[in-house]
């Protein structure tokens, strides 16, 4: 299995630094408002990471935290009159409830900043030791400069970031050694949260918080850290600066990135009216068509979202469903139990289609391409399953397709959904009207619960139904 390392703007084959083990941090949204479908991709994307490598068999300790201290939560309590803390826990909520109908997986751990303060401080507290960071006023900075590796992320020259792009350097130059020197701990503003410490009553800068919290709950050293491109400089750059200078060891062996989102060719904002959130999409969309639409390309490619590619991409996902439920209604009418002589080697043959999923995945996590194996499969299911089929056949095509569906976080096997009452009433009320030859009254039901959205299907095994 290789990925592409940004470290090194390379592919390398992925050898963990503990036998079969992986450590992997995930940088996680800040809680102020309903998760975008921006912060969707990197969500989506690295919990499919996640899910190929315990595939592969490695345990995966994933963490990926929640920012609960921050300008923009505080803005917002601040515009609603409540704490900074309800307005945290109340996104955190919701942020959860959009992952779990995304079919994204809960980390191992989701850490909160606000819980993590004190590691922080005796994180920052070691660099000033260490004569990397120093204290003015309460104000504590890095000293980025003292660092050799810095930019070595981003592949940024120090030099070329002072004097051609002040707009990267960090505010407050009047009172720190550099210009490019970063804040590891802000003094207490009124009416914002803080936290006592060695340097006065603040809070973290943004930074110190995911080296804290990688280096809790994964260690000093880990294998894989990940997220979006835009955060690479400066959010990693400066994680790898404190973390490796705090610890004296590499901080992460390979670092993940996905590209951007654009929506219809343009890049996701609120002033051009383009802005949605994962709720926003969900009122129109099953999430299942979003998760398949972030697959669709490679993470490190720009995608971009559309009504008319989100219709396609509903239509795609809806391919695999049907043939997986394609394979059920054969299981449920198979006039033969077991596997004929033909069978067992269509099903020798149907193994190529796993193998070059598998293929697609071992090469930097290639969704798009292992979805096109998918489809191989579906056509074959489509082709090979049919009234002739055993119950065995028709089972384990249908397996393989839910099996390497599951890998991607897909759901091809959708469970029957529960009738509102009165739609079980009309079926029931159809039944017995069949059961007393009243015809006209059958028919008329079944018109009434097709312009409900509801088709049935009369088999031998009693009504199927599906909405339409």
């Amino acid at each position: 299995m290789k990925f592409y390392n940004t470290l090194t703007r390379k592919k390398e084959e992925f050898i963990p630094l503990k036998k079969d083990e992986v450590s992997m941090y995930v940088c996680g949204p800040t809680v102020y408002n309903l998760i975008h479908i921006g912060n969707a991709r990197p969500m989506i994307v690295f919990d499919t990471a996640r899910r190929y490598m315990e595939y592969k068999g490695y345990k995966v300790k994933y963490v990926s935290n929640f920012t609960d201290v921050d300008d923009k939560i505080i803005a917002k309590a601040m515009e609603e009159g409540v704490t900074a803390e309800e307005i945290s826990q109340r996104y955190i909520a919701e942020c959860k409830k959009d992952m779990s109908a995304m079919n994204v997986r809960p980390a191992t751990v989701h850490p909160l900043a606000t819980q993590e303060i004190p590691g922080m401080i005796r994180m920052i507290q070691t660099l000033i030791d260490k004569g990397y960071a120093y204290d003015v006023h309460g104000t504590v900075y890095f000293r980025t400069r003292k660092f050799d590796g810095y930019g070595k992320l981003s592949h940024k020259n120090l030099d070329d970031l002072r004097s051609g792009n002040r707009s990267l350097q960090v505010t407050g130059e009047d009172q720190k050694e550099d210009p490019l020197d970063f804040v590891l701990w802000k003094p207490k503003k009124e009416g914002e949260p803080a936290w006592n410490s060695p340097w006065g009553d603040g809070r973290p800068g943004w930074h110190i918080e995911c080296s804290e919290m990688s280096k809790k709950y994964l260690g000093d050293e880990i294998d894989i850290h990940a997220g979006g491109e835009d955060l690479i400089f400066p959010h990693h750059e400066n994680e790898i600066a404190q973390s490796e200078c705090c610890n004296g060891k590499p901080f992460a062996r390979y670092w993940l990135h996905n590209a951007f989102l654009n929506i219809d060719n343009r890049k996701m904002s609120k002033s051009l009216g383009n802005f949605f959130t994962v709720r926003d999409i969900s009122e129109k969309y099953d999430l299942q068509v979003l998760r398949f639409f972030m697959l669709s390309a490679h993470y490190r490619s720009p995608l971009n979202f559309s009504d008319q590619i989100m219709d396609a991409s509903k239509n795609a996902y809806e391919r695999i469903v049907r043939a997986a439920d394609h394979c059920k209604d054969i299981i449920g009418t198979a006039r033969t139990e077991k596997l004929t002589e033909e069978e067992r080697q269509r099903i020798h043959d149907m193994g190529q289609y796993r193998d070059k999923f598998e293929s697609c995945m071992d090469d930097d996590i290639n969704t798009a391409d292992a979805v096109s194996a998918i489809f191989e499969l579906v056509k074959f299911a489509n082709t090979e399953v049919h009234e002739k089929s055993s119950k065995a056949f028709a089972e384990a095509v249908k397996q393989e397709i839910v099996s390497l569906c599951d890998i991607l976080g897909l759901i091809a096997d959708r469970k029957e959904e529960t009738l509102d009452s009165d739609i079980e009433n009309l079926i029931a009320q159809r039944q017995e009207a069949r059961k007393t030859k009243d015809f006209a009254m059958a028919d008329e039901i079944r018109d009434q619960l097709t312009k409900m959205g509801i088709v049935l299907e009369d088999t031998r095994e009693g009504v199927k139904w599906k909405k339409i």
